[in-house]
């Protein structure tokens, strides 16, 4: 096994959000309303790179829930919204919450989910979690194989079309649009072919199916019974259902797993897996590099973590 390598923060700990009563009493008397009890309690979620708010309430009257909300002024309102969308549209077969309403006040909007009893697994991955969660994801590409037509009527992009438009980071730095992120000379003097992998990899992901989109750690969640639930359906897009499992088997390479083996059921083309790799580390390593953003300041850390054992794993895999 090779060594494990844990970032500084957990993801279960890396949210800055606002708390219940930050909320204004005209919002949280809505939200009261709806679920017909007085809030007696509100946990707010600890993972999770936004600033808006995110918890679980719970009412006098025992019932449960996981809320979402922002200022409709703020782009993570419009993802809230997506959201709802999304998992309303979900096959049964998909295990995600399912929204229960969404409601506008104040210049607010609010969505309610059910609420999972469950954690986000932890780092390293243990081989039982990490096989719930691969479960959980194949039952549900399976599912999503051939999306419905209120799926599609959502207008999720192809794949293949923002890997052009926004993971094309390394081909960017070999045109000289940008400057090279911090990586070792070793890797560095492998751009021409990092950039070759993100060129090529577009035509190596067409599909019809549904994607996650960003299925990782944090946007995983266990109950109690050891079941995965995936959370977070933001930007689901079409193409083939091995690049959400590149993308969670980044922190698996960290957590010291053979990721590779663990590919081999998804029967994902090598160029291909290579390919989301430089993709994904370019994109992560940029945005590490850019600095601060509106997000939690440990939205760094995520980035320049995932980025560097993404490229340390493709760096295993071509023999760098």
């Amino acid at each position: 096994m090779r060594h494990i390598s844990l970032p500084k923060i957990p993801y279960d700990a890396t949210a800055v959000r606002p708390a219940w009563f930050d909320l204004p009493p005209v919002v949280r008397d809505a939200i009261g309303v709806r679920l017909g009890s007085p809030i007696t309690s509100a946990v707010s979620a600890g993972g999770g790179f936004t600033r808006a708010f995110a918890a679980v309430l719970t009412t006098s009257a025992g019932d449960r829930v996981f809320v979402k909300a922002a200022q409709r002024s703020d782009p993570t309102a419009g993802w809230y919204a997506r959201e709802a969308a999304v998992t309303a549209a979900l096959p049964p077969e998909v295990p995600a919450a399912r929204p229960r309403w969404t409601l506008a006040e104040a210049g607010y909007f609010v969505l309610c989910l059910d609420a999972i009893d469950g954690a986000m697994p932890a780092l390293p991955w243990t081989q039982e979690a990490l096989d719930a969660v691969l479960r959980a994801w194949s039952m549900s590409a399976a599912a999503l194989a051939e999306p419905t037509e209120q799926l599609i009527a959502l207008g999720m992009p192809p794949l293949a079309d923002l890997l052009r438009d926004d993971l094309s980071w390394w081909s960017r730095i070999a045109a000289g649009q940008m400057p090279m992120p911090a990586v070792s000379d070793r890797v560095a003097g492998h751009l021409t072919e990092l950039a070759g992998l993100e060129r090529a990899l577009p035509a190596l992901t067409a599909g019809s199916g549904m994607l996650h989109g960003d299925l990782r750690v944090d946007n995983v969640l266990l109950d109690r019974e050891g079941t995965a639930w995936l959370c977070d359906w933001t930007w689901p897009c079409l193409g083939p259902a091995w690049f959400d499992v590149v993308t969670l088997l980044v922190t698996a390479y960290a957590s010291g797993l053979d990721a590779d083996a663990l590919l081999i059921p998804w029967r994902a083309p090598a160029d291909g897996v290579d390919g989301a790799l430089a993709a994904l580390s370019g994109y992560w390593l940029v945005q590490a590099a850019n600095g601060p953003t509106g997000a939690s300041p440990h939205s760094g850390q995520h980035h320049l973590f995932s980025g560097e054992h993404a490229l340390a794993w493709l760096a295993e895999r071509r023999g760098w």
